[in-house]
């Protein structure tokens, strides 16, 4: 095999880069990820490798760096047109850009997608608290984009029924929505804390009740049920990454529905890793029973083989 030189090294080192981040930051992520076919896996490592890149810069690391807030905004803003540009272009000078806009290219991820994502982004830097329709904005934008983003990369090169595509979006959505509420929940003390920000709307942190507690929980419940009727409908080779992925916040919602509201008020409630360990274990062996069930069954010419 020839050694690589150019633009395919400069390709597979930001792929790996993208891979670094995903490993680092999100334990939950990056199991459910393994699960997905190679080139699947790396196109939805690019897709959280921008997220999380820009999700540091509003979040603290950039104040942390003693950069003034003028300055965190323009970087922000800096970071969405380079984007922007290397869709348009497909190169970038960042390596988490340039392997995400490889990955929009493909998969026809557009500014469509970007542009509502970075939206909320800057939402972060001005906004500390939320009204109902600036909270539906901010989640559309900062989880349920997402969810749409990796749709793309899962249905790259099928063709479905309007109907089918129709309820696959409303998944991916509700999905992306569900984890996004989810974090805020187990990030209740923390935001208010650290970055002053109190994201539902109507909740106090210092106040919050188990009133509170389960209207929340009971809407983000309500977002499973809709996410996890639709992953059926997924390409085979991407429903047990998925089903993982939300089985892990669903089991982080049960626990936050067993905690004390008043202990959500001071402490980050966490799944532990053994618990995730067992949660993927058990995805795994349901996947390869499926699987050893779908090879005696002819699968549609829409289907992706795992």
């Amino acid at each position: 095999m020839p050694h690589e030189t150019g633009l395919p090294l400069y390709n597979r080192a930001a792929a790996e880069t993208a891979a670094v981040m995903i490993k680092a930051y999100s334990t939950s992520f990056g199991l459910a990820s393994r699960l997905l076919p190679p080139q699947t896996r790396r196109q939805i490592e690019t897709v959280y490798a921008l997220v999380r890149l820009a999700d540091e810069i509003v979040d603290g690391v950039a104040s942390a760096a003693g950069i003034p807030p003028a300055e965190i905004r323009r970087m922000l803003d800096d970071l969405e047109a380079e984007t922007a540009n290397a869709i348009r272009t497909g190169y970038s000078v960042n390596l988490v850009v340039h392997a995400f806009a490889l990955t929009a290219r493909r998969t026809g991820i557009g500014t469509d997608l970007t542009a509502p994502f970075f939206a909320s982004m800057r939402a972060d830097l001005t906004r500390a608290e939320h009204t109902q329709a600036t909270f539906d904005d901010y989640v559309y934008g900062s989880a349920e984009v997402v969810g749409l983003m990796c749709l793309q990369c899962f249905l790259e090169g099928i063709e479905l029924p309007d109907d089918q595509e129709k309820r696959l979006r409303e998944g991916a959505q509700r999905l992306g929505a569900a984890f996004q509420k989810v974090n805020f929940l187990r990030d209740l003390a923390e935001d208010f804390e650290a970055l002053g920000r109190s994201y539902f709307p109507g909740v106090t942190v210092d106040a919050f009740t188990e009133k509170d507690k389960h209207r929340l929980l009971d809407d983000i419940e309500a977002d499973l049920r809709v996410s996890g009727a639709a992953i059926a409908e997924l390409p085979r080779a991407c429903r047990a990454a998925v089903a993982l992925a939300q089985e892990l916040f669903a089991e982080l919602a049960r626990r936050l529905r067993r905690t004390p509201a008043s202990l959500l008020r001071t402490t980050r409630i966490r799944v532990p890793n053994p618990v995730k360990l067992r949660i993927a274990a058990d995805a795994v062996v349901t996947h390869r029973l499926r699987r050893a069930a779908s090879a005696r069954t002819p699968a549609p010419d829409a289907e992706r083989a795992p």
